[in-house]
């Protein structure tokens, strides 16, 4: 099987779980990561894996994964796209997607590249059952409740926050999409918690939702990678009443969105220049080897 020469953007959860997706996959070959401070002593697994701070210092990847925080999405996938690297990423700020969408379709099209975004589990995956579920019942609510786990995205929303030593965000299901959440922190000397607390409220990542904020002595002793999602429709095919529709998962968080985004960094070499999110894209071409086999063993 071919391998196609892949890189690494960033190296925290979603890039240490992303190197090791990798290294299963049949078909890429790991041609470096991407990190801030490459001289610095470098963990034990990346032995053996080109470590650098420019992606220009790198054996020309096809395909980029962006495990970097949310928030620096859009600039690193600018330049990426502009020197003819697709890009996939896990954006998750779901407000703003349509708006990246935009903005970096322009740049894939007008250098040939692709962009995948917002390709984790959610927004990702769980957007795909969404889109096939209200396809089965297109009148109707769809009710998506996430956790209880620690939400990624929003922990490194709060660790970006000035007197945040550590955090760790965990996302509550109260049921009908209705999510409280539970933030917990180690403070740096001379922050006061309301102040630091004020600031987690008022970050786009939690003004939709009924948000505490404690501090703890130490993040580790309460930190847990597990998540999960449970996704209920009920609703109408053609003119037939009480449709009901269920999907549940439990989940290591950034297992799962490194896996879904190796298999989309698969998939951006299978369309054509321009942006997608996850639901535009063919699900079989995040699968590895030849389309055919594929729908001989799963139509």
């Amino acid at each position: 099987m071919k391998k196609t020469k892949i890189a690494v953007v960033g190296y925290g959860n979603i890039g240490r779980y992303t190197l090791q997706a990798l290294q299963a996959a049949p078909d890429f070959e790991v041609v470096g990561v991407v990190r801030r401070n490459p001289e610095a002593p470098q963990p034990r697994e990346l032995d053996g894996i080109k470590v650098v701070a420019n992606i220009d210092e790198l054996d020309k990847p096809e395909v980029a994964v962006l495990a970097t925080p949310t928030r620096r999405v859009e600039e690193t996938a600018k330049v990426l796209l502009a020197k003819g690297i697709n890009t996939v990423d896990s954006f998750d700020i779901h407000t703003q997607i349509p708006a990246l969408r935009q903005s970096l379709g322009q740049v894939a099209r007008e250098h040939g590249t692709v962009a995948i975004i917002s390709a984790g589990w959610d927004p990702g995956t769980d957007s795909v059952v969404r889109t096939l579920m209200e396809a089965m019942a297109p009148k109707g609510i769809t009710y998506t409740n996430f956790g209880p786990g620690m939400s990624m995205g929003h922990t490194v929303a709060v660790k970006a926050i000035a007197g945040v030593k550590a955090a760790l965000s965990m996302t509550i299901p109260l049921g009908t999409s209705i999510h409280r959440r539970m933030v917990y922190v180690e403070l740096e000397d001379g922050y006061k918690l309301a102040d630091v607390a004020a600031a987690i409220k008022a970050d786009p990542y939690f003004a939709s939702d009924e948000t505490h904020v404690q501090q703890v002595d130490c993040v580790d002793n309460v930190i847990d990678m597990g998540h999960g999602v449970n996704m209920v429709r009920k609703g109408v095919s053609g003119t037939t009443q009480n449709q009901r529709f269920e999907f549940n998962m439990s989940i290591n968080n950034p297992a799962l969105t490194a896996q879904v985004l190796v298999g989309t960094a698969r998939a951006a070499l299978r369309q054509q220049p321009g942006c997608y999110t996850l639901p535009e894209v063919p699900v079989i071409d995040l699968l590895a080897g030849d389309r055919d086999s594929w729908i001989g063993r799963l139509v």
